[in-house]
């Protein structure tokens, strides 16, 4: 079995969710309390991976990125050497869903060969036949470093395992 480490990035605007997503699939857990990140927290989890040859564990930094404007101008550094990124958007706040775009290119020009996995995250919070439109019209998102589009609910955990295995399964294999 073979050990590697990949670093993964959480991106998007404050209070989408990031630091919520990033717990329920590290801890399992979800707290209703919001403490704004400052800077990065950096956690991390191991997972394991079956391909066709052989086991892998992944040892995956989860980096969890403030989403506040004051320290954009570091943020490009904090992104350097990420094999993937997960770029959160809140469902219920649609001008978050608007800067998915700027979030990918800022993580596209650091990691040109990364992979990203948006998450459209409070899922919980919409109704169904409004979440499927919004669904639709995000699968159409267009740009070849995105592997996959989840509506994600880090209060109930929907989607949110699912999410880190695909981008885990992707980043380990392209390695």
């Amino acid at each position: 079995m073979s050990v590697i480490t990949k670093k993964i990035c959480l991106l998007g605007d404050f209070n989408v969710g990031k630091t919520s997503l990033v717990r329920r699939f590290v801890e399992d857990k979800f707290s209703d309390q919001y403490l704004s990140t400052v800077g990065v927290k950096v956690s991390r989890k191991t997972v394991n991976l079956k391909t066709d040859l052989e086991l892998h564990q992944v040892n995956l930094l989860v980096w969890d990125l403030e989403g506040n404007t004051k320290f954009k101008s570091i943020t490009p550094s904090y992104l350097k050497g990420a094999s993937g990124s997960i770029i959160v958007a809140d469902l219920s706040r649609p001008n978050t869903l608007n800067n998915l775009k700027q979030h990918v290119k800022l993580f596209v020009d650091v990691n040109p060969q990364g992979a990203i996995i948006i998450a459209l995250n409070k899922a919980d919070l919409i109704p169904q036949e409004k979440l499927n439109k919004l669904i639709e019209n995000y699968s159409s998102y267009s740009s070849q470093r995105i592997v996959g589009i989840y509506a994600t609910s880090a209060k109930t955990g929907e989607k949110v395992a699912e999410m880190f295995d695909e981008l885990s399964n992707v980043i380990t294999l392209n390695s």
